[in-house]
């Protein structure tokens, strides 16, 4: 299973819910995406999800 690398956001289970009030199984993923970062000195390619990334953007300049 993916997970986020900087986070350790997964893929999480639940039912959906049709009208009749039946229920199916179903899955929601993270959104990741593959990137290359710096990690202990050396370019690692790690699964990031993209709120994470939007994360490192917005501080990055701070």
């Amino acid at each position: 299973m993916a997970k986020c690398a900087l986070t350790g956001k997964k893929t999480t289970f639940g039912h959906s819910r049709s009208f009749s009030f039946k229920l199916t199984n179903r899955a929601w993923k993270p959104n990741l995406q593959r990137r290359r970062m710096m990690i202990d000195g050396r370019m690692q390619t790690v699964m990031v999800s993209t709120k994470a990334l939007r994360t490192m953007v917005k501080t990055k300049g701070k």
